[in-house]
């Protein structure tokens, strides 16, 4: 046999060791695809009811209807998700369809992920929090107005999300159950919110890192420096919170957050700050959370959120929540909020009650 044969058959086997190799990863990339994806959704509805003067004193609403695919190729995560929402109680005081989040995740590496597409900001432990592990029937106010859901300076309702890149990770591993013991996250976003295109050439920094001394309890500091334009005009948000959360049998969840920056609404018509605007707020809740049975949890929490930090600006919600779980997809909520507003020249104070349903599939 010639040198040139030796060679052609070499090549040849080379050749098909590297398309069975690409058979072998596109079979497996199949598999996943099939296997690994799931479809589900989630519906909360209310019925709510206020003394407060001027506002309608009792409503049926949906608050929210979602439907989601999750899955996994290789080692790729994606998620998209999709919601309506009926306004009122919730993430979002906006009656609208739209996407949430659409993203997707390398995830070979616990200690360093790759997240690109639309997702929840990194900023605080309430905000990545899905509404059902809340306890109650809507977000804190340091959630809705310096975590971008309803945000305080004038952008959309966003559910808290934005569209950029994130890497993040779990690191150090400790104790008998080898939990890891700090978690990081830093991504750049658009700022403009979710479903928009840039409407600036600067990016939105956000990142947290968080510590676990026991599989339980994580503490936690989070930071954010970046913009947000409107009709010509562009407002700085420059944040930072700082937080525990314990999550077992009982719940504890307290934070609090400081925020700079204009609103869009400081400025007139032509582009000029109004007088007396305050470009200053903050934000902090406690939350406890105790188990009265294996189906049945309630909840207590004081909600403070003051947009000049300054206690006259201060509004101060007192909130009760009992959870039955008669499954463990469906569960009823009953909510009671004593609300304390400074800010408004109408009644500022008033109490609320509702009773949400919570079901999913």
């Amino acid at each position: 046999m010639t040198i040139k044969n030796y060679i052609f058959l070499a090549t040849a086997a080379l050749l098909s060791v590297g398309a069975s190799a690409q058979q072998r990863v596109a079979q497996k990339a199949k598999n996943d695809l099939i296997q690994k994806t799931t479809f589900g959704g989630y519906v909360v509805g209310k019925a709510s009811a206020t003394d407060q003067d001027g506002s309608n004193h009792s409503s049926f609403d949906l608050r929210m209807a979602r439907v989601y695919v999750n899955g996994q190729v290789l080692d790729f995560k994606y998620r998209l998700q999709m919601e309506v929402t009926g306004g009122g109680v919730g993430e979002t005081n906006e009656k609208s369809a739209r996407i949430v989040d659409a993203y997707g995740e390398w995830v070979k590496y616990k200690f360093f992920n790759v997240r690109f597409g639309q997702f929840k900001r990194a900023f605080t432990f309430e905000n990545p929090m899905n509404p059902w592990d809340i306890g109650f029937g809507g977000y804190s106010q340091l959630t809705t107005k310096l975590a971008g859901m309803g945000d305080r300076v004038g952008e959309h309702s966003s559910g808290g999300r934005d569209m950029g890149v994130q890497i993040s990770g779990d690191l150090l591993p400790i104790g008998q159950d080898k939990h890891n013991f700090l978690h990081y996250q830093l991504a750049l976003y658009n700022g403009q919110g979710i479903n928009q295109k840039e409407q600036n050439n600067s990016k939105d920094l956000i990142g947290g890192v968080y510590v676990y001394p026991v599989k339980e309890l994580a503490i936690g500091v989070f930071v954010w420096n970046g913009s947000f334009t409107k009709n010509g005009i562009t407002v700085d948000r420059n944040r930072m919170a700082a937080g525990l959360k314990y999550e077992s049998k009982w719940t504890v969840r307290a934070e609090y957050a400081t925020s700079k920056g204009y609103k869009i609404s400081h400025y007139d018509a032509n582009g000029d700050l109004k007088a007396n605007a305050c470009d200053k707020a903050d934000a902090w809740y406690m939350t406890v959370g105790a188990p009265v049975s294996k189906k049945c949890k309630v909840y207590a929490k004081w909600d403070v959120y003051r947009d000049t930090r300054e206690w006259d600006s201060m509004k101060a919600q007192y909130c009760l929540s009992a959870n039955y779980y008669f499954h463990k997809n469906f569960k009823l909520q009953a909510n009671y909020s004593y609300t304390r507003d400074k800010a408004t020249s109408g009644d500022g104070r008033y109490n609320t009650f509702d009773l949400q349903m919570y079901w999913r599939f």
